[in-house]
């Protein structure tokens, strides 16, 4: 009933916390908004913002567009990965943590022990790519099985016949995700069966262009990272489609990743938000709503999924909350 409320409310485009300005024509659009303050145009401040490299383009956006309404304000978008977003978001030191996956009991536990609250939002779908690069004609697709023997710790396999006997007696060339990226800890997991459990024997980066430039100039390489840097360089790689056991390889697009019909590699990508810079800072308070407002374009915009109305609706009354709080 709430829900039910909400929606009527920001189709009649109501004044009030949630929902646009009224206007003599009701936008008729199923994503609400919040409210963005009259003065923001001569607001000054900054906003720190650092963690995944499979979130940063969407937030990279998200800073650009605000810099047209805000021009005042300094946005930072940092790269150094999920685990290392949060070591610096759990000491104060940045306003908001992109993240690739769901923030880890021990670093809840360091955001608790330092005073810091937070919400986490859900900006997007993601599906994690495997990449191969587009002279690689043999590979047609991988089993769960064949990466995890790849990619699971000890592993021998160094050479593609190895995988399969009927694929070429040559070197492969890995590339992925280091330590403390999201994406290395979702991978693992979904693949090896053990977050963190990885081979190390491979080239390693938090920067998503390294890897692409990696995978893109050699001829045997084989690597993965986010589907929205996929998207981005489809003429320099090849995505290679999943089977689970003996069902149907499934290739990453934006339909099998929005219907869940691609496993086990589909995850949401989300922004931790600090309460306190949320509720003092006027610059993060209406980055983070100008941030939500636009994030539906902005996901279709990099090549990313939109998270369900029902979760958005979730997220834009927790942000909602949080400021009448204040």
């Amino acid at each position: 009933m709430a829900l039910v409320l909400v929606v009527l409310l920001l189709l009649t485009a109501c004044s009030g916390d949630l929902g646009g300005r009224p206007t003599s024509a009701p936008q008729l659009t199923p994503y609400p908004t919040l409210t963005p303050s009259s003065g923001i145009r001569r607001m000054n401040g900054t906003v720190s913002v650092d963690g995944s490299s499979t979130v940063f383009p969407i937030t990279e956006a998200a800073a650009e567009e605000f810099g047209g309404i805000a021009p005042r304000v300094r946005v930072t978008v940092g790269v150094s990965g999920t685990g290392g977003g949060f070591k610096r978001f759990c000491t104060g030191e940045t306003d908001i943590s992109n993240a690739s996956r769901a923030i880890k009991d021990t670093e809840k536990q360091e955001c608790l022990k330092r005073g810091i609250a937070y919400l986490e939002l859900r900006i997007a779908f993601d599906g994690l790519s495997i990449l191969v690069n587009p002279a690689n004609t043999f590979v047609d697709y991988f089993t769960v099985d064949e990466l995890k023997r790849i990619w699971e710790p000890g592993s021998a396999v160094s050479r593609w016949n190895q995988v399969r006997p009927n694929w070429p007696d040559q070197s492969i060339a890995l590339f992925g995700p280091g330590t403390d990226s999201g994406t290395f800890d979702y991978f693992t997991e979904a693949i090896v069966g053990k977050a963190r459990a990885s081979r190390s024997d491979y080239t390693a980066s938090e920067d998503d262009n390294v890897l692409i430039q990696g995978i893109a100039g050699q001829r045997n390489a084989l690597g993965y990272f986010g589907y929205a840097y996929y998207v981005e360089n489809k003429d320099k790689l090849r995505a290679v489609p999943i089977a689970v056991g003996a069902g149907t390889p499934v290739a990453p697009s934006h339909d099998s990743i929005s219907i869940g019909a691609y496993k086990p590699l589909s995850r949401p990508l989300l922004i931790y938000v600090n309460v306190k810079s949320l509720r003092e800072k006027d610059a993060v308070r209406e980055f983070v709503k100008f941030y939500l407002n636009q994030s539906p374009a902005l996901v279709d915009e990099v090549g990313y999924i939109q998270v369900p109305l029902p979760d958005f609706l979730e997220d834009i009354e927790q942000v909602r909350k949080t400021l009448s709080l204040a």
